[in-house]
């Protein structure tokens, strides 16, 4: 649902970006598999997540040589010189679209702006965090929709919204990560007197909430890891929008967590029944 409210909001060149990405992704899995001498991994379809998922944190503008960069190191320096799927120590989109905005910063933030429902000048000028960094209003018709300037994935909160809880309802994924993320972020915004509803739907908090966080890889794989998992991305989020230089946190709150992982799952993970005596 997610690409296709980009193409519609953006145009074709969304879905030639998303299409380059992807296929740029299984390409470099496929060469390398290859060149290692290891079995065809590509029919796995995890390239091709990766390369959505990244193309979902690109501007639409981007040139098309940055995108298939982004999926090189995505794939080969993030993924497969780890080990492989599931040996990754970090979400390799979330890598792959910070290492694009640090290399070019330029054109990562040169953002296409749709006509806004409401008319709002603050939406036509800026992304919606950077607007309400100057103290403007969003409007929540605009955030729900998709009407406004940023990332294809981040801009349709009603897309990422359907999606999220297809996965849900399919058993995909947990809805423990997403819900605990999403509530931090909405308490903390209250505290802080910023629009709860505002900073839900603003940004890359609900593709990173239900898309990106949810990794299986990446993830704690114990209740209590998620929820402390959870919060953490919530408090960094918030903490990185709220008093940072930066308007968005959730790829550096994902990436921070990400590393925190093993930790997490060492430390929460259950006993066996019957062990846990006294220390030798």
């Amino acid at each position: 649902p997610t690409l296709a409210a980009a193409g519609l909001i953006f145009g074709p060149r969304a879905l030639l970006l998303t299409a380059v990405t992807v296929a740029s992704a299984a390409a470099f899995e496929y060469l390398w598999c290859r060149l290692r001498g290891w079995p065809n991994s590509v029919h796995d379809w995890s390239a091709v997540v990766t390369g959505l998922l990244l193309a979902f944190n690109l501007p639409p503008t981007l040139p098309l040589w940055m995108a298939a960069a982004g999926a090189f190191v995505s794939i080969v320096i993030v993924k497969e010189l780890f080990g492989g799927i599931g040996r990754n120590f970090a979400n390799p989109a979330i890598v792959g679209r910070m290492v694009l905005a640090v290399s070019f910063p330029g054109p990562m933030t040169r953002y296409a702006f749709p006509a806004t429902l409401s008319g709002a000048d603050a939406l036509t000028s800026a992304t919606p965090l950077a607007a309400a960094q100057n103290g403007a209003q969003l409007p929540w018709m605009d955030l729900l929709l998709g009407t406004h300037g940023g990332v294809l994935g981040e801009t349709c909160a009603l897309t990422l919204l359907l999606g999220g809880l297809f996965l849900i309802v399919r058993g995909i994924i947990r809805p423990t990560i997403p819900a605990v993320y999403l509530a931090t972020v909405a308490v903390i915004s209250l505290l802080a007197g910023r629009d709860p509803v505002a900073q839900l739907l603003s940004g890359g908090l609900l593709l990173g909430a239900f898309f990106m966080a949810t990794d299986y890889t990446t993830s704690p794989y114990t209740t209590k890891g998620q929820l402390i998992y959870g919060l953490g991305l919530g408090i960094i989020t918030c903490g990185i929008r709220f008093w940072g230089n930066l308007a968005e946190g959730v790829s550096y709150a994902i990436l921070i967590m990400n590393l925190l992982v093993p930790y997490l799952n060492q430390l929460t993970r259950t006993r066996p029944l019957g062990t846990g005596g006294g220390r030798k």
